[in-house]
């Protein structure tokens, strides 16, 4: 381990230590499976993960988050919250997760106090401190701790560490909320969402690792990184994804010459940071 990255890891342990009990908002992504396994090592029973049940939230990711702590004996919370009552995130406003986040981050304090916990940590790294996250400021008024952040972590460095620990995350694909698939100010559905769970499992189950569904109305706009344009584009593939595609109810079905990447409905909003 490099020297600067150990000093980060060194400051991450004590600051986790030092809280002498945690909730961790858990997703089962990268940066929270990393948050909750050393937290996990520095507290142990002291230490509570709550996942947040959400319609945005895809099955296939609430089961590795349960599989986790199950197997890791973490104890751990499935917090329900309806997201489709919030009316910024239904009607999909530009600060939608601002408003998810607040109802979001409300149960997971919720959950926490049930077990005497009243700090509440999340996964945020450093480089998210760069992007549009409007979620951010819900997090600053509730006064949640981002220790990863704090500690100066980037994605990289979190992935690295992952994978000296043996963590299974280290180089999982990186996942959004299914909202951020649809433009803003286009209403949210269940329904909706549905659908676009479905229609990325189909790439899934396809071997497409990293990849985003993007809904613009009736048309579908596949995100996949360069390297999988031929296989996205092979007849075989390309007949079979424009099948089920159109079975879900797209008119249309396209691929982004731009490729892959995380955030692309923010483009513009760059100078609202």
């Amino acid at each position: 381990m490099e020297q600067d990255l150990s000093v980060k890891y060194d400051s991450l342990k004590k600051s986790l230590e030092e809280t002498g009990s945690l909730a961790v908002a858990f997703s089962g992504g990268v940066d929270s499976t990393f948050l909750l396994r050393v937290a996990h090592d520095m507290l142990g029973d002291r230490l509570l993960a709550v996942t947040a049940d959400l319609d945005s939230f895809p099955d296939i990711e609430m089961t590795a988050a349960v599989d986790f702590c199950r197997e890791a004996g973490i104890h751990h919370i499935v917090a329900k919250a309806d997201q489709l009552a919030i009316e910024g995130f239904r009607n999909n406003w530009p600060d939608r997760c601002y408003h998810c986040k607040k109802i979001v981050f409300q149960r997971v304090y919720e959950a926490a106090a049930q077990k005497g916990i009243r700090t509440v940590a999340d996964g945020t790294n450093a480089d998210d401190l760069g992007t549009y996250r409007p979620g951010l400021k819900a997090l600053r008024e509730l006064g949640v701790k981002s220790p990863l952040a704090d500690s100066g972590f980037s994605k990289q460095e979190i992935r690295i560490l992952s994978r000296e620990l043996g963590l299974p995350t280290w180089n999982k694909p990186s996942f959004a909320c299914l909202a951020t698939r649809f433009p803003y100010h286009e209403p949210i559905t269940k329904n909706k969402l549905m659908i676009v769970e479905e229609a990325e499992r189909f790439l899934i189950d396809r071997k497409f690792r990293q990849m985003r569904v993007r809904a613009h109305g009736a048309a579908a706009r596949i995100e996949v990184p360069e390297e999988d344009f031929g296989r996205l584009i092979e007849p075989g593939i390309r007949k079979a994804v424009n099948k089920k595609f159109h079975e879900l109810g797209f008119d249309y079905v396209t691929m982004d010459l731009d490729g892959f990447r995380s955030g692309s409905m923010d483009e513009n909003m760059e100078d609202m940071k």
